[in-house]
């Protein structure tokens, strides 16, 4: 580690009752200072992260494997290397973020020069999820090292094995002065909303975003909310059928389904379910064995409260796969389920678990009302060989994010935003949309003394009239 890059501060900031606002005072006092602000104290904070978890790399794989059954490969690829794929990608263009973005001056204005300035917000608060606890702690943290700002970090107690390692090693290696972590659950997450923070960032659910979003407006605090929905997967007749079966298996089942944007429910002809559906079986066979509760590579449900309600859905239809859980085990078996009624639970409710619902419908032309009479869903999914049926349905579905032929893959893609929109959320992040999301582009006009037109200036004459018109 670089010891210039710690700060030390005196532990006491969490637990019933620790000084929020306090905590916040400091961070902000820091980052008046000036310290947050230069390009190489940046790249040092991210370089630190990343050695980081090049350092625990066994440590945070083991927290995982605790929380959730995560396989070694999965929370690596998963949590790991996708937050070190994001450090790289911002530090190899940090700099070029950082430029001021110069604009064309108009006449009126001359002589002078435009531009817009990046420049930090300041203090603002992540609150993680616990579905990928590493992940969606420390990725939103990468752009906001980015954009210079300090931060306090609120992992999720549902992960309390990865909760408490961040907790124990982020402030080893990041500036104690402008990072903080904050443990606990709804008290201390209460406690910190009622503070005044530049931006809040909140990965969940939308009940708890209506709750966030509440918070901010008390202090006109902007918020970006990565929240979730119902999203479809599409599926043509002409659409590969092994390598979508794969594709899709993998997108549900991947963290026993407890991923915000999993494919929710499948929609496809009659015809093509009954193709589709034991290839889906087959590839997730391959994947998970047999009976997946004995496969080190099928993950388990966050709790058992989780579990309780994912069980209760698997009564909403007929399972063609799967079907078993144990809720004290927190299992919950792969499964395909079909005969679902529009108006069930599984079909107004988020899932996030590992129950596929299957939607036939007669013609793949009422794809489009069928999807825009739902609330407009995080991610979306179309497999299909014809480009112009893809097309029509991106151009006329809209969604936060979207694949074509995969499943989440575009979260590989450093240079797209991901984000939701309407009920799945709102605002982005990711690479450099994620450096903007943490900073105000200030707009800058430079002018010189030298040439001071008078015709702005009363009295207003007919002249002048004349020669403003000209110089728009």
């Amino acid at each position: 580690m670089e010891a210039s890059a710690i700060v030390r501060v005196p532990a006491g900031n969490q637990g019933a009752g620790f000084d929020a606002a306090g905590l916040v005072g400091e961070l902000r006092d820091y980052f008046i200072s000036g310290g947050t602000r230069s390009l190489d104290w940046r790249r040092r904070q991210l370089r630190q992260l990343s050695r980081m978890l090049a350092d625990h790399e066994a440590r945070f794989l083991e927290a995982l494997k605790a929380d959730l059954h995560k396989a070694p490969l999965e929370g690596w690829a998963t949590e790991v290397s996708s937050v070190q794929g994001d450090i790289q990608h911002a530090l190899k263009h940090l700099k070029k973020w950082m430029r001021r973005r110069k604009v064309a001056t108009p006449m009126v204005v001359q002589p002078g020069k435009s531009y817009v300035q990046p420049e930090p917000l300041g203090v603002v608060l992540v609150i993680g999820a616990w579905n990928y606890p590493l992940q969606l702690a420390l990725a939103p943290l990468v752009p906001a090292i980015a954009a210079g700002n300090c931060a306090v970090l609120k992992p999720s107690e549902l992960a309390p094995a990865t909760s408490a390692l961040i907790e124990e090693l982020l402030p080893q290696y990041l500036d104690n002065g402008a990072f903080r972590v904050v443990p606990g659950a709804v008290e201390e997450t209460t406690a910190l909303l009622e503070q005044r923070w530049d931006h809040i960032l909140y990965t969940g659910g939308g009940n708890v975003g209506k709750i966030v979003m509440a918070a901010a407006a008390k202090h006109l605090t902007p918020v970006t909310l990565e929240l979730g929905g119902k999203s479809p997967c599409i599926v043509a007749d002409d659409a590969d059928l092994e390598v979508t079966a794969r594709r899709i298996a993998w997108g549900k089942f991947t963290n026993a389904g407890q991923t915000c944007i999993a494919p929710d429910y499948l929609l496809c002809t009659p015809a093509m379910a009954a193709r589709l559906l034991p290839a889906i079986a087959d590839a997730t066979r391959e994947m998970f064995g047999e009976e997946a509760k004995a496969s080190d590579d099928y993950g388990r449900i966050v709790n058992s409260r989780h579990a309780a309600r994912l069980a209760a859905y698997l009564e909403d239809g007929e399972a063609f796969m799967g079907g078993e859980a144990d809720v004290e085990e927190r299992y919950i078996a792969p499964t395909i389920l079909t005969g679902v009624s529009l108006d069930s639970v599984v079909m107004q409710e988020e899932i996030f678990g590992p129950i596929l619902p299957v939607v036939e419908i007669e013609s793949l032309d009422m794809v489009e009302d069928f999807v825009n009479g739902r609330d407009k869903p995080l991610a979306l999914y179309v497999f299909s060989q014809d480009d112009a049926f893809a097309d029509r349905i991106l151009e006329n579905c809209s969604s936060g994010n979207a694949c074509v032929n995969d499943c989440m893959m575009f979260m590989a893609v450093h240079d797209l935003p991901f984000g939701g929109v309407g009920p799945s959320g709102m605002g982005a992040y990711h690479g450099e949309h994620g450096f903007k999301t943490f900073s105000h582009f200030k707009a800058v006009l430079k002018k010189k003394t030298m040439l001071d037109l008078k015709v702005r200036y009363a009295p207003f004459t007919s002249g002048k009239f004349k020669l403003l018109r000209k110089l728009r």
